[in-house]
């Protein structure tokens, strides 16, 4: 008899992720302890704004390897009663004293996680020379400074109680850190905090797992609680993190810090049909390729379902808008393999919603943890070709490009439908099809949220998902080569996305990534 295996399936069951449901406020977010927090602010008397904030804070203690203090990104808001959204832009900026010249090419390509020539030692992927300015703290200084109702110390209680507690030591966290293991251990208080003894830490057999502490974290988490946010730029936590980037030879300096400052502008807005407008935080992210891919998916009407002629035509569209985005720019942004990224997704009792999505880039960003602050720092400069003379080159104060995408759709005038995910270059065909699935199709959330997807990042590139029907899957492969890829924990294959959808009799129904372990979607009772 002739055997042939099959493929290994990691996850051999069937996975649902539970909706929250209600007629007040919900908040989404890829840990449940962090949608507990922004719950506990709006039950408080706070808005999407607040409680926005509240939320990516406590993102800051429980799930280091996606975003932090030390972090970047981008927020929508569009507050109860207002006809726009805005946006609040921290996104990455280059610190003042980056020398293209140190980021020696060995002439040899990067083959295992980027498409561009390879660094010395990595030194644009993680340790000191990789951190561009972290403007975390300052764009959300200016969410709650702007749209905030609740005092700071109100707000950012439940993360300062978190990060006293400590991270959750189980098997997702053994598993992220075991991911990051070989670089952490280079950096000494990364390996200090995240290696006890050299290793990654193991939950135990049997019982409750316990929690690692988190540094200085929670004493920098209470300082600007009751000193105020700027703290971090111009106070003595800027102190610190200058002292400490200097003394290990890092470029981002205290000037950088004092003039951090997030940009406030009108959203960037999409027609999408039937009076309804997709909003978009614009610039330097994935906006511009949202809005070209949707002028090419809806040159002709949605069927009554996604079916293979609607998967054909969406892989065709995102190939298109790829091939658009990187002819301007080069093959030169980072691959989804390793980008860890977290979004949160808040609507408030009066309708209100917001839209964040922070990160540091890779998983455990820079691996560099700031030892007086606690502050694990982004490596941002990775985001930059390191070949001089192209459009998306380093320099000095520069902004590079980026995938982040958070999104709201009003109906008229209305906040309805509000998202983001992490996931890098899967950001942008995650959201396509989950805004998609709802506004196109009728699906509520939860369907949404379940129903399996294809991934395009790139011009040449089509991941599908093994649960696609076998016609999907024959539409697909007349587009280009398709790789079947289980949507499961790890490897991470598809883009983790969460929404929330604000119906106009008043309920509201929210969803988290269905494949995150940790994440949640939770609603005020």
């Amino acid at each position: 008899m002739e055997y042939r295996t099959s493929p290994h399936i990691t996850q051999h069951w069937v996975i649902a992720k539970p909706a929250a449901r209600g007629r007040r406020g919900i908040v989404a977010a890829q840990a449940r302890a962090a949608a507990e927090a922004g719950v506990a602010v709006l039950d408080a008397g706070g808005n999407a704004a607040d409680a926005a904030v509240a939320t990516a804070f406590a993102l800051a203690a429980v799930e280091p390897w996606n975003s932090g203090l030390g972090g970047t990104g981008f927020a929508l808001i569009h507050p109860a009663r207002a006809t726009h959204a805005e946006v609040v832009d921290f996104g990455p900026v280059a610190p003042r004293g980056l020398e293209p010249g140190r980021f020696h090419l060995t002439g040899r390509m990067k083959q295992d996680l980027f498409a561009w020539p390879e660094v010395e030692n990595d030194a644009n992927i993680h340790g000191p020379l990789s951190f561009v300015i972290p403007s975390a703290v300052a764009g959300y200084a200016a969410l709650h400074e702007r749209w905030g109702r609740l005092p700071l110390a109100e707000v950012m209680a439940p993360s300062v109680a978190l990060a006293k507690r400590g991270l959750p030591a189980d098997w997702l966290t053994t598993l992220k850190i075991a991911n990051s293991a070989a670089t952490l251990r280079l950096y000494s208080e990364s390996a200090r905090l995240y290696l006890p003894g050299g290793l990654p830490p193991v939950p135990p057999y049997q019982g409750t797992p316990g929690f690692l502490a988190l540094g200085h974290l929670p004493q920098t988490l209470d300082r600007l609680r009751h000193a105020g946010l700027r703290d971090f730029y111009e106070g003595d936590v800027a102190a610190g993190i200058v002292a400490d980037i200097k003394a290990i030879g890092g470029l981002v300096d205290a000037e950088d810090l004092r003039s951090c400052a997030p940009r406030l502008r009108p959203a960037m807005e999409v027609a999408w049909g039937g009076g309804r407008t997709l909003q978009l935080p614009g610039g330097l992210n994935a906006s511009p390729t949202f809005a070209r891919v949707l002028e090419l998916l809806h040159v002709r009407p949605a069927p009554k379902t996604p079916d293979a002629q609607w998967y054909a035509l969406l892989a065709r569209s995102l190939k298109a808008a790829y091939a658009e985005r990187l002819a301007g720019i080069g093959d030169a942004e980072p691959k989804a393999a390793e980008s860890c990224t977290t979004h949160l997704t808040v609507c408030d009792a009066e309708g209100g919603m917001a839209a964040v999505t922070s990160t540091l880039l890779s998983s455990m960003g820079s691996r560099v943890v700031l030892p007086t602050s606690g502050v694990l720092m982004n490596n941002g400069v990775m985001w930059f070709d390191p070949r001089p003379g192209q459009p998306n080159s380093m320099a000095p104060g520069k902004r590079p490009l980026c995938n982040m995408c958070p999104s709201i759709i009003r109906d008229g005038s209305r906040p309805w439908l509000a998202g983001g995910a992490s996931g890098g270059r899967r950001i942008l065909a995650a959201m396509v099809q989950m805004l998609s699935f709802i506004a196109d199709f009728g699906m509520d959330a939860e369907a949404a949220a379940h129903h399996p997807r294809i991934d395009v990042s790139g011009p040449d590139e089509i991941t599908a998902d093994g649960r696609l029907t076998p016609e999907i899957l024959e539409a697909l492969t007349k587009e280009g080569p398709v790789e079947l890829a289980e949507h499961g924990v790890l490897p991470v294959n598809f883009a983790c996305p969460n929404l929330i959808e604000s119906r106009a009799d008043g309920t509201r129904v929210g969803i988290s990534d269905v494949m995150s372990p940790w994440s949640a979607a939770m609603a005020q009772q």
